[in-house]
């Protein structure tokens, strides 16, 4: 896979647009980390980002999460390693990834309110819509994810 373009320097002052979304949330929303990495790693595997599921793989596990946890967000669905907080959010960054076909059920946003505050439910909804930003532009750009050393 070869990079298309490099975002920085296209347009940097897009891409440091998006970097304050990012900075707000792993920083000044108060968001649980766990719930970032999950809704990260999530959304980035609903959107093939190889890149971004790298990458928060990494972060994840780097944050002191188990490697069972991290391989089960892939089927969510059918783990029971998730509390209800975790199904909620996992189940919410599935509709609003997927807002074309899903349409954002309303068990979706009803399974949020039973865990989640209006803020939590709407900080958490930006930090799906940024790390969609970050998957489009990945994806769309063919960034290349780091190759890892042989073990």
């Amino acid at each position: 896979m070869t990079l298309r373009l490099d975002s920085m320097t296209a347009a940097p002052d897009a891409v440091k647009a998006v970097y304050g979304l990012e900075n707000y949330i792993a920083s000044q929303s108060g968001l649980d980390h766990r719930l970032i990495h999950l809704l990260k790693l999530r959304a980035s595997i609903v959107n093939g980002c190889a890149y971004c599921v790298d990458m928060h793989t990494k972060e994840a596990r780097k944050d002191g999460l188990s490697e069972q946890w991290i391989a089960l967000v892939s089927v969510w669905h059918e783990a029971s390693i998730f509390d209800a907080r975790e199904r909620a959010l996992l189940g919410w960054t599935d509709a609003l990834t997927n807002i074309a076909q899903t349409g954002v059920p309303d068990a979706a946003y009803e399974a949020m309110q039973a865990v989640f505050s209006e803020a939590e439910i709407t900080k958490l909804t930006v930090a799906i819509g940024t790390i969609n930003i970050w998957n489009r532009m990945a994806v769309g750009f063919r960034m290349p994810h780091a190759l890892d050393e042989a073990a």
